[in-house]
């Protein structure tokens, strides 16, 4: 059987996050490193994959194919999830989405004010653990929710579309901030938030990553 050549994905740029608000550049290269990780784990599981199938290896009984696959999905979301929310982040940005903006107002039909919808986000990037805080749309229904997601291919809503994702796995702040002090970095994120970004994302019917080559 002749090999299926797999696609490979290259590594985002992100040098529009430089001069953060209580983000250090050095944090976020260290960051970026995690997410080159990320990037290059799909490439060579994918690859492997593609190898195993190539040779007829391809059954759910044969443990190198079941645990390959198995880790595709966390390290692809994991890929994913970081270029989301390097991409959501730039300096001197605005505390809040402008009031007039269709993302406020989609924000407060789901959860009556900005403010509460605020309170309620941070509530869960300072839950104890580690892991994700997105805000998702529901494209059946156009309601906006937040959501705390553990392990990148775990919990995240079928088909939900995500609109503002904050990284809080203590990679994301630790070189910043202690470890008891994630509601600094958390309070530091929300002085970054590229809300025209977002609301792109609202705006868009699917969100669009660079295809793979």
């Amino acid at each position: 059987m002749t090999a299926v050549k797999s696609k490979t994905y290259k590594a985002q740029s992100f040098d529009h996050m430089k001069g953060l608000d209580g983000i250090s550049d050095a944090q976020i290269a260290e960051h970026l490193k995690l997410y080159e990780g990320y990037v290059k784990q799909v490439n060579a599981l994918n690859a492997e994959l593609a190898e195993l199938r190539a040779k007829g290896k391809a059954a759910g009984t044969n443990p190198e194919f079941a645990e390959l696959t198995r880790r595709l999905g966390f390290e692809y979301n994991g890929m994913i999830l970081h270029e989301y929310y390097f991409e959501n982040l730039r300096r001197a940005a605005d505390p809040k989405p402008p009031a007039s903006s269709g993302l406020a107002q989609a924000i407060g039909s789901s959860f009556d004010s900005i403010d509460q919808w605020l309170t309620d986000f941070h509530a869960i990037g300072e839950m104890r653990g580690v892991g994700w805080v997105i805000l998702f749309e529901d494209p059946m229904t156009d309601r906006l929710s937040n959501h705390w997601i553990t392990l990148h291919q775990e919990g995240i809503p079928a088909g939900f579309k995500p609109l503002l994702v904050m990284d809080v796995w203590e990679h994301a702040f630790m070189r910043d901030y202690k470890a008891t002090e994630r509601k600094k970095y958390v309070e530091a994120f929300f002085r970054n938030i590229d809300w025209a970004l977002v609301e792109r994302r609202l705006q868009q019917t699917a969100s669009v990553r660079p295809a793979a080559a």
